[in-house]
């Protein structure tokens, strides 16, 4: 974790790895927007954080100008499948992952490969929203990735926790493990392929990974290898940009990601019910309203999620009672909140092409009917949920995470820490937290939990914080100064510059 609280001259970066953060700095330190400094920093954590990310990867990225509304840009994972057949499928393979004190199976393989939107995000937002030139942008990640990156404890961490997956093919195992085993901290990485991968980016654009040569190589490999991503689901995808989600809390408006996403309507859900009650929110009633988010997660709710105007539909009924993610903000008022995903990674390299294939249809997260559900062409429904909240039309505080289901608990927490309880960003971020899911909460230490545990509501305690709860970076704008600061996860080697 690294932060600084001198005067900010441009702007504030929190991104998940000290190298990201600092390749946004300097986009904002050479005169670049927050979403210019939001890209660079994406495209720097492709090299910097290798597993939870990559081009093969999708993602959201919420900007926020000064004068406009928000809007959010849509790049995230599709359901492939236009020209194959689903009996010629390859099974999914199951890999268990230990975050020690809690357990869960994610599934890898060909057949877990969605089509990817990273190149294409990346490229129309700064297209759409950005004063830099994507050759600019991508010219710090194309020199970390030739002259390699120190590899921090976090980094090998997950590197160590996700060796079942980046081992499960040859070349994943040639390209991401060394001698056979995990990085270790302090070794460097080089990948040249991606140094090159990304010079095409940003002298070509986004073409070469979806109607190029790049495409049909990966296309191919995915294919000969039994999974459905075709060389006519990459040309098919799309960038889309939609209106946020909107909900008022404690006289602030957030906004957040809307359908056919799932996260950010949960996260919306959840900030209703909490400013229903006065003061803020105790453990009780932060339970309360995850527990009553995760039984939100019905059928109906998935079937719905790509229904015009449901998110709209689901917010007014409520009022009756995986990932890196980069938060910027600059002195002129810009804000940008981007996730990226890959969620643990296929185990999939296409050799020659930079390219590490995400697992998002091997997810059981966002397979609530099972896998393979999801019609051919449909945006999977994550749970991630890039934030802004907004007050008297001025953002005042950007944040997003990573960590699978528990991103919508983790930034409500945080929110409730900041709005609420007045912390500034990095105690926000710092602050213990919690999760529900499935009748069990779970917890970090420093909580008091006796009220819950003497109603008999089962509860597993976690020794130290872990990245299980997610790995949230915010940055705000505070209220009274107007002073920028950041706060980056320590859960996940976040980091905060201020330029």
């Amino acid at each position: 974790m690294t932060t600084t609280t001198r005067p900010a001259e441009r702007g504030v970066v929190a991104a998940g790895h000290p190298v990201t953060a600092q390749a946004g700095a300097e986009l904002l330190r050479a005169g670049g927007n927050a979403v210019d400094a939001a890209v660079a920093a994406v495209l720097a954590s492709l090299v910097a954080e290798p597993l939870l990310t990559g081009l093969g990867a999708g993602g959201y990225l919420l900007v926020a100008p000064p004068d406009r509304e928000p809007v959010l840009v849509d790049f995230f994972v599709e359901a492939p499948g236009r020209g194959s057949e689903p009996a010629e499928r390859a099974p999914l393979l199951p890999v268990e992952i230990s975050f020690g004190d809690a357990v869960q199976v994610f599934h890898v393989g060909a057949a877990s490969c969605g089509v990817y939107g990273v190149p294409a995000g990346l490229a129309g937002a700064a297209k759409w929203y950005g004063t830099a030139p994507l050759a600019e942008l991508v010219a710090p990640a194309i020199a970390l990735a030739r002259d390699g990156v120190l590899v921090n404890r976090q980094q090998a961490n997950l590197f160590a926790l996700l060796a079942g997956i980046v081992g499960s093919t040859p070349e994943a195992r040639a390209h991401y493990l060394t001698d056979g085993r995990p990085p270790r901290e302090g070794e460097l990485r080089r990948d040249p392929e991606l140094a090159d991968a990304l010079h095409r980016l940003g002298a070509e654009g986004a073409a070469p990974f979806y109607t190029g040569d790049l495409a049909t190589a990966v296309a191919d490999w995915v294919r000969e290898r039994g999974g459905t991503l075709t060389r006519d689901d990459l040309a098919a995808y799309r960038v889309v940009r939609r209106e946020p989600i909107r909900v008022g809390y404690r006289g602030r408006e957030v906004h957040t990601n809307p359908p056919p996403s799932a996260g950010g309507l949960l996260l919306a859900f959840a900030l209703t019910l909490l400013a229903g009650t006065p003061g803020p929110p105790d453990e009780a009633a932060l339970v309360s309203a995850m527990r009553s988010a995760q039984e939100a997660r019905t059928p109906e709710f998935f079937d719905g999620l790509a229904a015009p105007g449901f998110g709209d539909g689901f917010l007014a009924a409520s009022r009756l009672g995986s990932t890196t993610h980069i938060s910027v903000l600059d002195t002129d008022g810009w804000a940008c909140s981007v996730t990226c995903s890959n969620g643990e990674g296929s185990g999939l390299v296409v050799p020659g092409t930079g390219v590490h294939l995400n697992n998002m249809l091997g997810e059981q997260d966002l397979s609530p009917h099972g896998f393979f559900a999801h019609p051919t062409g449909r945006r999977l429904p994550s749970m991630m949920a890039p934030t802004v909240v907004r007050r008297h039309g001025a953002a005042e505080l950007v944040l997003g995470s990573a960590g699978s289901n528990r991103i919508r608990s983790a930034l409500l927490q945080v929110i409730v820490n900041a709005v609420d309880r007045g912390l500034e960003a990095q105690p926000a971020v710092d602050a213990p937290r919690l999760h529900v899911e499935d009748g069990m909460v779970y917890a970090e230490p420093g909580i008091d939990l006796d009220a819950l545990t003497a109603a008999g509501q089962p509860v597993t305690r976690f020794r130290a914080q872990n990245l299980f709860f997610g790995g949230c970076q915010a940055v705000e704008r505070h209220r009274r100064t107007g002073a920028l600061s950041g706060g980056g996860d320590p859960r996940r080697g976040g980091a905060a510059v201020v330029v």
